[in-house]
């Protein structure tokens, strides 16, 4: 795999260190500005919805920006915004702090996909994405119990600088490694042509089933934090050592997803969707048994991200002509799904049906995103049934990505 990837892992450690690391300070932000812990949640809501609005905004807006100088701009408005919540002085700061980093979260990983995949020869693309997206994956065995830490030890607001200085080593990272690369846009095509993409049902079924797969592990895991410590009984102190476990399932499930969507992208999604909303059923009852507990938290997390690289996959295969807006839409979509999911679980909540309650609703996601896997499918094999052609997962495009391989490439990692 290119060196450069490495340096798309490192930014996004960084992003994926402050997406996630809000879900073990929600106790402490709720304390600090007296508000209620589903009122907290609306950090992860309104950083998704960042996410969905900024994909597609800063995307479109970059079509003529190469696509180097545009992740260096995205990392700058990631460290931008974190430095806000570090000195927000209300709840109010510290959200519109959040949804500012969130701007570049899915510009960031479209636009960096889509230079991933272009990096390597087709039949690795998922393999390469996979690794970019380890970078965030990480994040959450390493950046989030760390920053978890540092906030019940120094305050929620040292984690937050701490995430603005690991976004400057992102961007750093970006400017070192990343080769230069054209802008997307070719031949006057651009925005007109990435659009385009939008009309295929094959891409809009599968972002529907990006916002609910990965939706679903949300509606768990932002609410992770009071179901430990009031359903299986654990300590504050012990949600560090939860969170990680969490992360290694997402580290996991990360590779084995993109190791087998190079070879077996649908069937990939039926198994680890179907068994997502299984495990999340489950967590309703093993959430009140701290081995249980502790044992199921991975199993979320490892089926729930082998869900990302065949998806974004998916998207890129079936926008091969033009694929950096739709990529950046369905990073958008990861983020749509999460939002839903918070604010599902928040509202289980609050209508009393108990802390174990946002597992239900997990598992009603995958399962709905496990309907519409097969809906995708069967489709795909009746329209190549029809045109007596081979499987979709694999187009022949002499150029695919529109991203040609620059100097230097062969670097390894």
């Amino acid at each position: 795999m290119p060196l450069a990837l490495l340096a798309l892992a490192i930014g996004a450690f960084g992003i994926g260190t402050t997406e996630f690391v809000v879900t073990g300070l929600l106790p402490q932000v709720s304390g600090d500005f007296h508000v209620s812990i589903p009122t907290a949640g609306l950090l992860t809501t309104g950083y998704a919805l960042g996410v969905v609005v900024g994909a597609p905004l800063l995307t479109a807006l970059g079509t003529r920006i190469p696509r180097k100088r545009m992740l260096m701009l995205l990392m700058g408005v990631f460290v931008a915004g974190n430095v806000l919540c570090a000195v927000a002085p209300d709840f109010a700061v510290l959200l519109a702090g959040r949804v500012l980093a969130s701007l570049a979260h899915g510009a960031f990983f479209g636009i960096g996909s889509v230079v991933a995949a272009g990096l390597v020869a087709p039949h690795r693309r998922a393999g390469a994405i996979a690794l970019m997206f380890t970078g965030l994956t990480v994040a959450n065995v390493v950046g989030v119990p760390m920053g978890t830490l540092i906030g019940q030890q120094y305050g929620w607001r040292a984690t937050f600088a701490v995430v603005a200085a690991i976004g400057v080593v992102g961007l750093l990272g970006v400017a070192a490694l990343v080769p230069q690369l054209p802008a997307p846009a070719r031949g006057g095509a651009g925005l007109r042509g990435e659009l385009a993409a939008f009309r295929s049902v094959q891409v809009l079924l599968a972002m529907l089933m990006t916002v609910l797969g990965f939706g679903g592990v949300f509606a768990a895991i932002t609410y992770v934090t009071p179901m430990m410590t009031n359903a299986a009984g654990f300590a504050d102190s012990s949600v560090t050592w939860l969170l990680a476990l969490f992360g290694l399932g997402l580290v996991v499930g990360n590779l084995v997803g993109g190791r087998f969507a190079d070879r077996a992208l649908m069937p990939m999604l039926y198994v680890s969707l179907g068994s997502l909303a299984l495990v999340l059923a489950l967590f309703t009852l093993t959430a009140h048994d701290r081995l249980a507990a502790a044992v199921t938290l991975p199993l979320i997390g490892a089926f729930g991200f082998a869900t990302v690289p065949p998806l974004q996959k998916r998207v890129l295969d079936q926008t091969s002509q033009a694929p950096t807006l739709a990529s950046a839409v369905n990073i958008g979509a990861f983020n749509l799904g999460n939002a839903l999911a918070a604010w599902l679980g928040g509202l289980v909540i609050t209508a009393g049906f108990g802390w174990t309650a946002p597992n239900l609703v997990g598992a009603a996601l995958a399962a709905a995103a496990l309907g519409l896997a097969l809906l995708s499918g069967a489709l795909e094999r009746r329209a190549r049934a029809a045109a007596g052609s081979g499987p979709a997962e694999h187009p022949e495009h002499p150029d695919p990505l529109g991203t040609p391989r620059p100097q230097g490439a062969g670097s390894r990692v």
